[in-house]
């Protein structure tokens, strides 16, 4: 007889919720399935001959301190060499060294984030909709989520400000805002300048934080405006984290945040009790990348991988899905979100599209209030440019029966 465990697990498993997305990719490793789901980096993006010069160098110039524990915060070197990169690439001039803690990806980012900020009921403001993997850190912690909508310029600043006079009025504790400003992970909007500065005088009146997830600020390939919320930022309002997995390797698993020094040390201790300290040899590794141009030279040519299967997706949903479809035309990122006609469950409808062959993600779980139903998030970036072409005609044609069946 096997033991059954559930007596033994604490009461916050329960909220401990598969990722909808890493549920997908098992399925799709079990067959040939084209996969507009997860959120994986063409391969071909990978600088694969810079890196293993720079991975041989490293082990033989550094070998003894990138094969060492670290410290919690960050190999010293790295985040010396990452303040210039940040400065750089997106205008933030961090004030002092300590203002950075490197963590093992964004998603570590926002764990730290999620275990050191909130406590049960305290309100967390998210986008509609909103990261699904951020939701799920921050839902740990039993928050009360409440919802702001986007439209193409992004957050909707004037329903924000009605939910925050509201939440005041009710005596709720607004802990922070969490948002993704540029090339939106799923909506693929991108948040106007103008907004971004409201949402910091916002932010100053009602006394909350912001998150911003800039994981995608280096991955635009039009002409808009990507500055980053936090040089609005006067008073260390915004917690600024951004990621390496995107623009160079997700298999280095670096990330960091950059937040005033008193947040840091809290966020130093609570890392602690994860994983001691990211990967040194990632971290230098890093160094070097950082130290050579790397990312920088290969930007160009992933910008523009993207941009091209980004095209190839939108000419095959407009060719391909039904009268009353919708679908954001993103500026830059890896996520086309598309809105099927209302009548569509795109979570019941996904198991007939594997049958058939290809997958997505639903877009229900990216909202917090329930809604989207009809929603589904697809990548563009993994896929090859064939593949997008026949898993949308795929998807098309499935969506178009569907309808049939219900309205013959």
């Amino acid at each position: 007889m096997k033991l059954k465990y559930d007596k033994f697990l604490s009461n916050l498993t329960q909220f401990m919720k598969a990722s909808e997305i890493r549920e997908l990719l098992k399925l799709v490793e079990k067959k040939r399935i084209i996969s507009l789901a997860g959120g994986l980096p063409d391969p071909n993006s990978f600088p694969i001959e810079e890196l293993a010069k720079i991975a041989q160098e490293v082990i033989e110039v550094y070998g003894k301190k990138a094969l060492q524990y670290a410290p919690t915060r960050g190999v010293t070197m790295f985040r010396e060499v990452l303040m210039g990169f940040v400065a750089k690439t997106r205008g933030i001039k961090v004030p002092s060294i300590e203002s950075i803690i490197i963590t093992s990806g964004s998603q570590q980012s926002l764990d730290i984030i999620s275990r050191t900020l909130i406590d049960p009921g305290d309100v967390v403001l998210v986008e509609l909709p909103s990261y699904l993997a951020a939701i799920n850190a921050f839902k740990i912690q039993r928050p009360e989520f409440v919802g702001i909508p986007l439209d193409n310029n992004g957050l909707r600043v004037d329903i924000l400000e009605e939910k925050l006079k509201k939440a005041k009025e009710e005596g709720k504790k607004i802990k922070f805002l969490y948002t993704v400003p540029i090339a939106h992970n799923p909506a693929g909007v991108t948040m106007s300048i103008e907004r971004k500065k409201r949402l910091i005088e916002l932010a100053e009146e009602y006394d909350f934080l912001i998150v911003e997830d800039d994981v995608y600020g280096l991955l635009v390939f039009e002409k808009v405006d990507t500055t980053p919320i936090k040089l609005f930022d006067k008073s260390g309002r915004v917690i600024y984290i951004a990621s390496f997995s995107k623009i160079l390797s997700p298999g280095l698993r670096l990330g960091y945040i950059i937040a005033e020094e008193p947040l840091v040390d809290v966020f130093e201790r609570a890392k602690q009790s994860m994983d001691l300290h990211t990967s040194s040899l990632s971290q230098f590794i890093a160094i070097e990348v950082l130290r050579k141009g790397v990312i920088e030279k290969n930007l160009p040519r992933v910008r523009e991988m993207y941009r091209k299967k980004r095209d190839v997706m939108l000419d095959a949903i407009e060719e391909n899905f039904p009268e009353g479809s919708l679908w954001s035309r993103p500026v830059g990122g890896l996520f086309i979100f598309a809105w099927t006609p209302k009548e569509i469950d795109t979570y019941k409808l996904l198991p007939k599209a594997v049958e058939k062959g290809v997958a997505y993600v639903p877009g229900k779980p990216f909202f917090v209030d329930g809604s989207g139903t009809n929603t589904m998030r697809l990548n563009f970036s993994y896929p090859t440019e064939d593949d997008i072409k026949k898993g949308i005609e795929i998807l098309g044609k499935l969506l178009k029966e569907e309808l049939s069946t219900r309205y013959p």
